[in-house]
């Protein structure tokens, strides 16, 4: 069943010090309303997993349009092991000094309340505390357009 579902991929980043980080995330969802809660499950063989586990306080979730499924790409295939992800594309300082993604369709910086093991992956639970949507979306990039990519990493 959950192979038949298609839904919206986010790109994750974070930072500690200067050591930037980001990747395509499959597993994430709100999870309370009041208060705000947003879940985040990062694979525990990626280099965004460790630079989050080493320190970082906040990550930043982030939507793409259609028309960026190339960042989807771009953070999905690629690992932060090898290449600088951030010097391929366009980004800002944005609050907690994360960065967020020039062509993101929204974006939110959420505060790091706790961690939870999953199994392969790890839940990071947060609080949103800064972000920016339209009013609509338009074509979101969903598990459909990115299934046929080879992973940086494992999951």
């Amino acid at each position: 069943m959950v192979a038949l579902l298609d839904y919206p991929m986010f790109v994750v980043t974070t930072r500690v010090g200067d050591d930037r980080a980001g990747c395509l995330v499959g597993f994430s969802s709100q999870v309370s309303i009041k208060p705000s809660r947003f879940l985040v499950g990062l694979s525990k063989k990626n280099h965004t997993f460790r630079v989050a586990s080493s320190g970082a306080t906040h990550l930043a979730v982030h939507l793409l349009s259609k028309e960026h499924r190339d960042l989807a790409r771009l953070f999905g295939s690629e690992t932060g092991d090898r290449i600088d992800k951030f010097s391929r594309c366009t980004w800002w300082e944005g609050p907690e000094g994360l960065p967020i993604l020039a062509d993101a369709a929204a974006w939110f910086a959420g505060r790091v309340l706790d961690r939870f093991d999953l199994g392969d992956h790890v839940g990071h639970l947060t609080d949103p505390v800064g972000g920016n949507a339209p009013d609509r979306f338009d074509d979101l990039v969903t598990f459909s357009d990115v299934k046929d990519l080879e992973p940086g990493h494992e999951a």
